[in-house]
This record gives C-alpha cells, structure tokens and sequence, in this order.
C-alpha cells in the first residue's frame, strides 16, 4: 500500500436539534478532541467552514486553527475548507502567517471555492467572481509569504504590500485545494500544493487524482509534487451495531449540508431536523460512511490509499454533532489505537 497519513476532522461545532450544550461547551469539546487526536498520533486535526447556519457552523476557521494550535504538539492544523472568495487575500495570508508561527509552522492551509447562494450574497461576492477570487488568493499568499511585497492581481488593489510576520516555514503552509467536478479537480492540480477529495468513491477517487496530476504535467508542473488526499466519513467502533449507533449523526451531517443548499435562514432560527430516514435513505447512506469494525474501516481505508497509487492524506472525518461526548471520545481513541496503526505510514 502507498504511504498513507490519518487525520481527523471535519471539526464543526455545530449543534444537533437534540443537543442543548452551549457553544462554549461545543468549542471547548473541540479543543479537547484535537488534543486528543494528536496525543493519539494521527497526523492532522481539520476544521471547516460555513456561515449564517441555524446550527452555529463555525465560521472563523483561522482563530480556530490558532486555538488547536496551542492545544497541540505534533499534528498539522488544517483547514478543510476555508472558502477562500468570502475573504480579503492579504488578510488570510497575515492570519494563517500568525498560525503557522504559533503552530512552529503545523499549518495546511486547504482552500475551497464555496457554493452557498446566502453566504455570496450576505459576504458581497458575485457566484462568478469565485474561480478569479480562488486564484487572486493563491497568488497573493504566494507573494505575501516571499518577504517580498505583493504585486496583486486582477482585481487586487494593494499593491507593494509586505505582509509581516512571515510564516514559519520558507514560502509558507502548504495550499491545497478542495475540488469534486473535473474542471475543479484540474484546477487544483495546476494551482496548489495539494488536491482534496470530498464524497467520492475509491474508483473515482482514482479518476480525480488522475484528472489533477495530468493538469499537473501540463501545465509545465512535475506531478510528484502534488500532494493528494480525501475525506472519508469514518465511525470505528468495538461492538456490534456500529451503523445503526452513527446513524442519527450520520445523516444530520449529510442531510444539512442539502438544507443549507435550499435554505436561506436569515434571522431565523428556527432549527429543524432531518426526517426520519426510509429503507432507500437508509442504504444510501450506508454506502456514505466507512461504519463498523476498526479492521473493517482500516481495510475501507485502504481502499482509498490504493486508489491514489501514490502517498496519500486521508481525512478521517469522525466528528459527529450531537453524539455522545463519550461515545465520540472512544470512537477517537479506537480511530487512534485501531485503525491507525493497521494503515501502512511513512515519514
């Protein structure tokens, strides 16, 4: 099998219907999950971004990112995605240049496009400025974190500005790019140091890294320095029932990203929940999430890294809104204790 590294994520703190905790409480688990997760020896803590939901998706990944950073040693802090065309270029380079210090230079910086009509519209982005707004941030952290001022780019009016400090590492965090749809997924392998799969299958998985290393070759890049990798919905449990127990959970992180795709929420805040599945949505989303066994998951796991043909990064994203506080700390722990070491790592 390729060399294969193991994060953990799609950190939220997002709360469920059913979940009354504050959002003190929610941030303080997440903090107390990412140290987990690194004592554990995964190699990644990932957080995510959305805004204006009625469950409270976080939408500040950077503070964040600093937070986990503090509560950490060893493991990167990354972001998976920051929706790069909501924000002003220059200031994500100086922020994620001030995590990447306070991490002694942890940070992956994962960068997305973003989709959701009310976000665009609330953070005074046109739907299509988001490629060119993707690109302009690209370049401008490029030159931001040269020590060099910036040139700008189409459509950016700072010019000659030096962005201090510097990051930790020469040249910066790494920049990846998440991607599903072929044009993306080429994109991703000509502009960034690395390709982020999401919802996709091992096969296609396979399809989409070729897709971004062919882009990668053409474009006069060498494709050995693409990094690759994806998320991969994930529940590891030592017991019998492991689907019907994640279930619940399962399907209100599937279910709200298509609530968020047809609802604008506004000032309401009104939280609704999911309906209860049929026998049809039930399989469906059996087939979405790696659920059982941590030999089961690993092998499910494999899968992905052999797809790659290549090292991979896969993002184990076990962070359940609304689950047990328990049960998801022991869940982390069989990801660590488990699975992980039945993945073949390197480096």
């Amino acid at each position: 099998m390729s060399a294969t590294r193991l994060g953990f994520g799609l950190i939220t703190c997002q709360h469920h219907p059913d979940d009354r905790r504050p959002d003190t409480e929610r941030y303080r688990q997440a903090l107390e999950l990412a140290a987990q997760a690194d004592q554990l020896g995964l190699d990644s803590v990932w957080v995510s971004e959305h805004h204006f939901v009625d469950d409270g998706y976080c939408p500040s990944l950077l503070p964040l990112a600093a937070a986990i950073a503090a509560r950490t040693e060893r493991c990167a802090v990354a972001t998976g995605l920051l929706l790069a065309p909501l924000h002003e270029p220059v200031r994500i380079a100086e922020d994620a240049a001030v995590v990447d210090c306070l991490s002694d230079g942890r940070l992956l910086l994962g960068l997305g496009l973003g989709w959701r009509t009310e976000e665009l519209r609330a953070l005074r982005v046109a739907p299509a400025d988001r490629v060119r707004r993707l690109r302009d941030t690209i370049a401008t952290l490029r030159q931001g974190w040269s020590g060099q001022p910036t040139r700008g780019g189409a459509g950016v009016c700072y010019p000659e500005v030096l962005v201090t400090p510097g990051p930790a590492r020469p040249g910066g965090p790494p920049i990846w790019v998440g991607a599903m749809g072929e044009g993306a997924v080429r994109r991703a392998g000509r502009l960034a140091d690395g390709f982020l799969a999401t919802e996709a299958s091992p096969a296609a998985f396979a399809e989409q890294v070729g897709w971004a290393l062919e882009a990668r070759a053409q474009s006069g890049g060498d494709p050995a320095t693409l990094a690759v990798g994806a998320i991969v919905s994930v529940f590891p449990w030592e017991g019998p029932n492991a689907f019907e127990r994640i279930l619940p959970f399962h399907q209100y992180v599937d279910w709200k990203y298509q609530d968020m795709e047809v609802r604008a929420y506004g000032t309401d805040r009104r939280q609704l929940a999911p309906p209860r599945p049929d026998a049809s949505e039930t399989e469906r989303l059996r087939s979405t999430i790696l659920a059982g066994s941590p030999e089961q998951v690993a092998e499910g796991l494999a899968a992905y890294a052999t797809a790659a043909g290549r090292p991979v990064h896969l993002v184990a994203r076990g962070y359940w809104p609304g689950l047990d506080p328990g049960v998801q700390r022991e869940t982390l722990a069989c990801l660590g204790e488990r699975v992980l070491p039945l993945l073949t790592r390197t480096g």
